[in-house]
């Protein structure tokens, strides 16, 4: 960035320090968030244990859903070292949701730096690398002819593909914890794990618990239905909660001249605030401020808002929030447009908006 740039992003710094928005609130907001999402946890539990009939487990399986998501919301945030002043707290904190949801720490928190860093990179942000899903024209022409297949059709087969968030999440994070340090992919070897017998701990914890309790308190059927049910919900709401933030927004490469500030700005989108889209959404619909600000306050997103829009129209920085209907509009549009792609000969380079 150059002085003028490194200005623009100081100055709205300065701003957000001097409202106290970076101020750790573990206790008074994160204390209370957190206690309710147990007891609901608790419910759940509750409901799997004393509940015969099929379709109450698998009501049952979409609560747990929810409160799993919930859960990731708070993971995230710690990862963020949003909650506590302390890293060591936020690391115990994260080790413990990890348990509870069977994500590991070490592989979520590596790649999404990686993603914060590079918001939107068609070479260098990890949450664009996907294999059956593509967010440019060229990344779809590359892609091998089997994946084009679903790529071609990828608008409709979004929110199924979605659905299965969750398992990719935990498969992921398994393979991390077999491979960490001992092999290399390309020319980078994957880092290693900060907590090597804690994270194994963790996802022996959940898989042990959640398996048990399943096929222990339910019949093998029911248990079975339960879980796909589970986590297919799971993956539905986090796909549905993440991908607004940043799909279908404008693609950069090595070429993009994006100072921070722009970079952060335009390549994300804001879902319309009000309470339960700021509870649903675990205040990942502020984006924006988010992205601007990683370790700010969950509960800070909402005064930052008030600060940074007007700033950025100041600075004549397209500032994009819209509704949760319009944002998946804007999501499948942007998919269907790349799918056409498939199949026609390159067109002159341009980054998608």
């Amino acid at each position: 960035m150059n002085l003028n740039e490194n200005r623009e992003y100081a100055n709205l710094k300065r701003m957000i320090k001097e409202a106290g928005l970076l101020e750790k609130r573990p206790v008074k907001y994160y204390g209370r968030r957190t206690l309710a999402i147990l007891a609901l946890l608790g419910a759940s539990i509750a409901i799997m244990a004393m509940a015969e009939a099929l379709y109450i487990h698998l009501l049952n399986a979409a609560l747990l859903a929810f409160i799993f998501v919930q859960l990731c919301f708070l993971g995230h945030d710690l990862g963020h070292r949003q909650v506590f002043k302390r890293t060591r707290h936020n690391d115990i904190g994260g080790l413990l949701v990890s348990a509870l949801v069977g994500i590991n720490r070490s592989w979520w928190v590596e790649k999404h730096n990686r993603h914060h860093n590079n918001p939107n990179h068609i070479d260098l942000d990890p949450d664009v690398d996907l294999p059956v899903i593509a967010f440019t024209a060229e990344s779809a022409r590359a892609k091998p002819r089997a994946a084009q297949i679903i790529i071609r059709r990828q608008a409709w087969l979004f929110y199924p593909l979605v659905c299965l968030e969750g398992i990719v999440l935990k498969a992921s994070g398994i393979s991390h914890l077999i491979s960490a340090g001992n092999t290399t992919v390309g020319n980078t070897t994957r880092p290693r794990l900060r907590f090597p017998v804690a994270e194994r701990i963790a996802m022996a914890v959940h898989l042990l618990a959640y398996l048990v309790a399943a096929f222990t308190l339910m019949s093998p059927v029911d248990a079975a239905l339960f879980i796909i049910v589970n986590q297919a919900l799971m993956g539905l709401y986090i796909g549905s909660t993440f991908a607004p933030n940043h799909k279908g927004m404008e693609m950069v490469d090595a070429r993009s001249p994006t100072d921070f500030l722009s970079r952060q700005v335009l390549t994300s989108r804001n879902v319309r605030p009000g309470a339960v889209n700021d509870y649903l959404y675990g205040g990942l619909n502020y984006q924006i401020e988010h992205h601007l600000f990683p370790a700010m306050p969950r509960n800070c997103l909402e005064k930052a808002r008030h600060i940074v829009e007007p700033y950025c129209r100041q600075l004549g920085i397209s500032y994009h929030e819209t509704g949760i209907a319009q944002s998946q509009r804007e999501i499948l549009q942007h998919l269907h447009r790349v799918s056409r792609a498939v199949g026609q000969p390159p067109q002159p380079s341009r980054m998608a908006a």
